[in-house]
């Protein structure tokens, strides 16, 4: 008697860009080993969608309009989900790809990453195993070897500029098109890193360290 095929990956897609999700719903479509189950424009979408779909893997882009991927990837691991969050995104900054890891991602893929490899990419993350395009790991490494302490997330940085030029959270929610509960969390993150505790402790220690000048930010 022959056993059952392995139950197909499911995946939820998020990614701002209708394009990329319809090309990588079309890709995933045609190996019946993963079922896309669900696809979101943004975090707070993904992170209503995971937790209502409970799918394997979230294949994640972290620059997206409202709630970014960073901010969803903390969001989902507060919650406890258990779905595996795989970036896969254009940058490979220290900026971008140690404030995902840090919030809980599995692993970090570059959208340049061949079909194969992305393919492996979710089996692995499905495992739980940890997977890093070759770029991302190098700088992984030039992390452990020479420590760069409390890198903000370019939301993070918004967020402060703005605070720093005496918005306040609503104000700074309004400007960014997020929610206030949002830039709240930006600035817990914030604190967190600099080893503060209020607004005006983060803003000094982002001046010392030469992240903020002293002009207001330009509206996005």
């Amino acid at each position: 008697m022959n056993s059952a095929a392995p139950a197909p990956i499911r995946l939820l897609i998020a990614d701002d860009h209708p394009v990329v999700r319809d090309g990588l719903s079309g890709m995933f479509a045609n190996d019946p080993a993963f079922a896309v189950v669900g696809e979101a424009a943004d975090g707070a979408e993904a992170v209503r969608l995971a937790g209502a779909l409970e799918p394997d893997v979230v294949l994640m882009d972290l620059r997206m309009p409202g709630t970014d991927g960073v901010t969803a990837i903390t969001e989902l691991a507060r919650a406890g989900s258990t779905s595996r969050v795989l970036v896969l995104t254009t940058y490979d900054s220290d900026s971008y790809v140690l404030p995902a890891i840090e919030a809980g991602a599995t692993g970090y893929l570059l959208k340049d990453a061949p079909r194969a490899e992305l393919l492996r990419a979710v089996r692995a993350a499905a495992n739980h195993e940890a997977v890093l395009s070759p770029s991302v790991a190098a700088r992984l490494m030039n992390r452990v070897r020479a420590p760069a302490p409390g890198l903000l997330s370019p939301r993070e940085q918004e967020v402060l500029k703005w605070v720093a030029a005496g918005a306040t959270n609503r104000e700074v929610a309004v400007r960014l098109l997020i929610s206030e509960s949002t830039v709240k969390t930006h600035l817990l993150n914030v604190y967190g890193k600099f080893g503060v505790s209020d607004r005006a402790a983060a803003v000094a220690e982002a001046f010392n360290r030469g992240l903020l000048t002293p002009r207001r930010p330009t509206e996005s």
